[in-house]
């Protein structure tokens, strides 16, 4: 019997695939041409001698898997950015043309880049080490003796055991199999299992469905789809996130308007005012740095690196950084019963006999069954540890099996008994065995209806490999199984219900036996448990119907892709847990799929996120990393992108009034430090359980616009009152300081708006970036080293003036905005 990982009540359990990113669905796979290689023993596999020799050749499986990008990649991605190089550019003529103080803005952003390449290369590391633990190691046979092994470890001839949730990890061709039924969907995109028999090829890639065997490998290493797959499922992105879209189009736009405007400022700077060249270079560069929001993208890439540090201390691996933001957005989760509600361990309460057949008997019969498969799923195991073989009872030879299938809900086993009778047995789902009207049934529902899983015994007729070997089946026993519940599941499922995910359990079992377990759980709905097998098949039919029930049972694999796509045809982000093979399609399909680490291989290449401690508990952990993120991240991109605005506003204002930009970079590095930098670093990693919501950009830009237009008016019109008021000696120098008083005073209260709802630290961090200021206002050398002293108490007072006006325009702003363009 070939059951192995699989749940012959029809919960099927599974195994990972690479993504299938690099490869063409519709492409035609390349027949796999067997290697010539001397013949081993039947079944034993290679020597050890042969093995050494393999090696020494180099014919291994020796290819690096990346878990993520390499230290080289990381500094390159970091340093070589656009903006990067044009602050470089203006840093190295600052250097020339101006004190040092005016070339700070290039240390900040060496500073920045340095944070973020020690933070990303902590993430690689997380990742690296959590690859290692979540690796499947597959078995191989060796002088006849089979044995766990590395994949690298894999050589050119070996023999590679397989069962249901095995991934085929190197290209081969099949020596042996027991209803071997293969999944290539992966490579070819068909969803139908594909039947292998002795001599057929295997693709690494595909996966075991069902049934069991053992194929020689013809290709490894690069050779091997293998390679390209693994490389392609464990890559550490930073893409194909609307976060890191939605930043790349703000940051096209803002390069649209920086090259004009800087192009104007420098030609009003230097030719239509004929200043000081120097100086006329250092507000020039002073009007061209601020524009550029080089310290969102850095910001960002940092965040996400620490979630995934933050995420990785608690066994969760996160193979793609943008999950942590898309689980953020999820607003449906779909979780698979078994091995998410609950535990793998299972435990027989009772066998009842039917139709007078004798419990002794039984139990030989159970023995036989159990002792017939070498690597038995939980249901089995449960029957293997309350009717072990006895003593007198191993004369039963095992003359056929029938591996589980998800299609038939059942599996088999044929013996020749100790007196030399023969008998063939079926074992399944009671619903499936039975006629529609067997009183049987009624028994079975009110043990449902307690959460127990019950699995029907039955005497088949005919051959077990015959189309309907259920049919006609004689009814022998029910094998009546307790599920052992997940202690932390029912405050995970508290946990979605108060932050307003819906839940829907999606399974293979009874659907009766599924709502119990529910209930046991309290879980809202779960007391209205549907049957997949009534469930329509028209795709708005069907999205209606999963938006009014939590609870189905008896989906098939098939379904289950089509319950996520129907979810997602009315607008919901979709999650998907699973461990078994029946989840890959639908974790492939789903916004976001949760793999557990004890689950198969094949689930846990397709998803995005693995829990290795396989804890359902990690998911709301997940969840509030990705709020914490992407909550974070908004709210300091208003920040950045406020400063954007009111620089090339700013700087249009001077080419249009044909007056010297107001200040040097000296001044706005010491606002953007004190207004923006500090202040957002300690913002983007705050707790924040906001839900996350769509549309990034217009949210961000909605309140970036008014509050820069705002703050370069009062800042403009505060340096024209101050170009009036002051003269001879030293005037720019006050005007400068008025103007900068106004810009901080302003930004100050853009920051004060964004740090709502506040905390004492969030208090805290406010009044201490309006200390400092006042500091540097007050202190001679501080004075002096920024260029800034406020001259006389008139025009100070007029900025301050101007300030708080600009502020209540400021909050009037924000609430117009929130009233008259919501998202």
């Amino acid at each position: 019997m070939t059951q192995r990982a699989s749940d012959p009540s029809g919960e099927q359990r599974t195994g990972p695939s690479g993504t299938p990113a690099t490869i063409d669905a519709g492409a035609e796979l390349d027949p796999v041409h067997p290697v010539e290689l001397p013949d081993p023993p039947a079944g034993r596999g290679l020597t050890a001698a042969e093995v050494a020799e393999r090696i020494a050749r180099g014919e291994v499986n020796d290819v690096p898997v990346r878990s993520s990008r390499s230290l080289t990649e990381i500094v390159r991605a970091n340093v070589f950015t656009r903006f990067n190089l044009i602050i470089g550019v203006l840093w190295l003529i600052m250097l020339f043309v101006a004190p040092i103080q005016d070339s700070l803005f290039g240390f900040v952003i060496i500073a920045n880049t340095g944070i973020g390449i020690v933070q990303e290369w902590r993430a690689k590391k997380t990742l690296d080490s959590l690859a290692v633990i979540g690796e499947a190691k597959p078995t191989v046979r060796r002088d006849g003796a089979a044995a766990e092994i590395h994949t690298s470890e894999i050589v050119l001839g070996d023999l590679v055991e397989l069962g249901p949730g095995d991934k085929v990890v190197v290209d081969g061709t099949v020596a042996e199999a027991d209803g071997l039924e293969i999944d290539e969907s992966l490579l070819t995109g068909e969803a139908d299992p594909v039947v292998k028999r002795t001599g057929d090829p295997v693709m690494s890639g595909s996966f075991v469905v069902a049934g069991g065997g053992a194929f020689t490998a013809t290709k490894v290493g690069r050779e091997a789809y293998a390679a390209q797959l693994a490389e392609e499922a464990s890559r550490f992105t930073l893409v194909r996130s609307e976060l890191r879209t939605g930043i790349s189009t703000i940051l096209k736009y803002v390069t649209w308007m920086m090259v004009p405007t800087a192009i104007g400022l420098i030609i009003s700077q230097l030719v239509v005012k004929e200043h000081n060249f120097k100086d006329s270079v250092a507000r020039t560069v002073g009007g061209i740095v601020p524009m550029i929001p080089e310290g969102l993208v850095l910001l960002t890439s940092v965040a996400f690196a620490i979630g995934v540090v933050r995420l990785g201390r608690k066994q969760c691996l996160v193979q793609e950084l943008p999950a942590i933001e898309g689980l953020a957005r999820v607003d449906v989760v779909c979780l698979d019963k078994t091995g998410t509600l609950t535990e793998g361990g299972m435990d027989v309460t009772e066998v009842r006999a039917l139709n007078g057949t004798a419990e002794p008997y039984l139990h030989r019969v159970l023995a036989a069954f159990g002792a017939s498969e070498p690597r038995p799923n939980a249901s089995l195991q449960a029957i293997i540890d309350a009717y072990p073989v006895p003593a007198d009872g191993k004369d039963w030879d095992v003359t056929g099996t029938l591996p589980f299938s998800s299609a038939r809900k059942y599996s088999g086993a044929a013996f020749t008994e100790g007196g030399g009778t023969s008998s063939a047995w079926l074992l399944g789902a009671p619903d499936v065995l039975l006629a529609e009207d067997d009183p049987a049934l009624d028994e079975i529902g009110q043990l449902n209806e307690q959460g127990l899983r019950v699995l029907l015994l039955a005497r088949a007729r005919g051959e077990l490999d015959a189309p309907d070997a259920a049919e006609g089946a004689e009814p022998a026993a029910l094998v009546v199984l307790e599920q052992r519940l997940r202690p932390d599941a029912g405050r995970t499922l508290a946990y979605f219900g108060e932050q307003r995910v819906a839940t829907k359990v999606i399974s293979g079992d009874n659907a009766v036996s599924v709502g119990a377990v529910a209930a046991k759980l309290g879980m809202p709905g779960a007391e209205h448990a549907l049957d997949a097998r009534r469930m329509p098949t028209d795709p708005d039919e069907m999205a209606t119907a999963m938006e009014e029930n939590a609870v189905f049972g008896r989906v098939t694999p098939q379904q289950k892709r089509e319950m996520v796509a129907a979810l997602q045809s009315r607008g919901h982000t979709v999650a998907m847990t699973g461990d078994g093979v029946n989840d890959v399609l639908a974790l492939k399909d789903a916004d976001i799929g949760v793999s557990m680490g004890s689950g198969s291989e094949a689930t846990r290449a397709v998803a995005q996120i693995v829990l290795l401690n396989n804890s359902f508990a990690t998911l709301p952990s997940v969840v509030a990393e990705g709020r914490r993120v992407i909550g974070n991240i908004t709210r300091v991109a208003t920040l950045f992108l406020t400063k954007t605005v009111y620089s090339v506003l700013l700087a249009v204002l001077v080419v249009c009034f044909q007056v010297e930009y107001p200040f040097l970079p000296r001044h706005l590095t010491l606002l953007s430090t004190l207004t923006i930098g500090i202040p957002a670093f300690f913002l983007a990693l705050a707790p924040n359980k906001e839900r996350a919501h769509p549309h990034f950009v217009r949210r961000v830009m909605r309140y970036a616009v008014p509050s820069g237009v705002i703050a370069a008016a009062a800042t403009f019109v505060t340096y024209l009152i101050a170009r009036h008021h002051y003269s001879g000696t030293g005037a720019l120098e006050a005007e400068t300081s008025a103007a900068t008083l106004t810009l901080f005073l302003v930004s100050m209260w853009v920051l004060a708006i964004i740090a709502r709802p506040y905390t004492w630290w969030r208090i805290c961090l406010v009044a201490a970036m309006g200390l400092a200021f006042l500091i540097v206002l007050a202190v001679p050398w501080l004075q002096d080293f920024f260029a800034l002293k406020l001259v006389g108490t008139q025009m100070p007072w007029a900025a301050v003036a101007i300030a708080v006006a600009a502020s209540v325009l400021l909050e009037y702003a924000w609430r117009l905005v929130g009233r008259r363009f919501p998202v």
